[in-house]
């Protein structure tokens, strides 16, 4: 596990929001546990990435350490033409690089991502889930965000998904705070 401060930005460059980064979006389909090293390669060439991670406590052998953790454990997402696909692939770290048919909806589900990344509930990696309520937040600091809407342990947490992917991450909320989409 790398140490806090040498992990690679979540966004590269630094930009307001992902939605900002100009070009067609790929995704990159590393290596196991290559997410890291190829953000950084990504960084040294100037290809704009986004990576969402979460800092996590592990505990092994009875000592603890913390450390990102890649929301999506395999994947990266990263903007730019054909050229910067061909210096993503050249690196040892990607197995394929996926392209993206449905620019807009993906780019609009990576910004929810990014969005509640900030939020001081967090994420955590949850199961994708093709059935469910759909609902959107309708106030507070993650007001418009979508998703579906799953109870688990009394806890209620919103699902937000990658489609593309078929993988999700999941946020507690407020049910006071959720309206149901038609």
């Amino acid at each position: 596990m790398i140490a806090l401060h040498r992990n690679p930005p979540i966004v590269s460059p630094a930009c307001r929001s992902i939605r900002d980064l100009p070009g067609p979006w790929w995704v990159a389909h590393t290596r196991s546990r290559h997410e890291k090293a190829l953000a950084v390669d990504l960084l040294a060439q100037q290809v704009p990435y986004f990576l969402p991670m979460v800092e996590r406590t592990l505990v092994v052998r009875g000592r603890r350490f913390r450390g990102m953790l890649a929301l999506f454990p395999g994947y990266v997402f990263f903007v730019g033409d054909a050229s910067a696909r061909y210096r993503a692939l050249a690196t040892s770290h990607v197995a394929n690089v996926i392209p993206v048919v449905d620019q807009e909806r993906f780019v609009n589900e990576l910004a929810q991502i990014e969005q509640a990344l900030v939020s001081p509930s967090g994420l955590d990696p949850f199961p994708y889930l093709k059935q469910g309520v759909r609902c959107r937040i309708k106030a507070g600091p993650l007001a418009g965000i979508q998703g579906i809407i799953v109870r688990r342990g009394g806890v209620t947490r919103l699902v937000l998904q990658i489609e593309m992917l078929g993988q999700a991450v999941a946020t507690e909320i407020d049910p006071e705070l959720l309206e149901p989409l038609d």
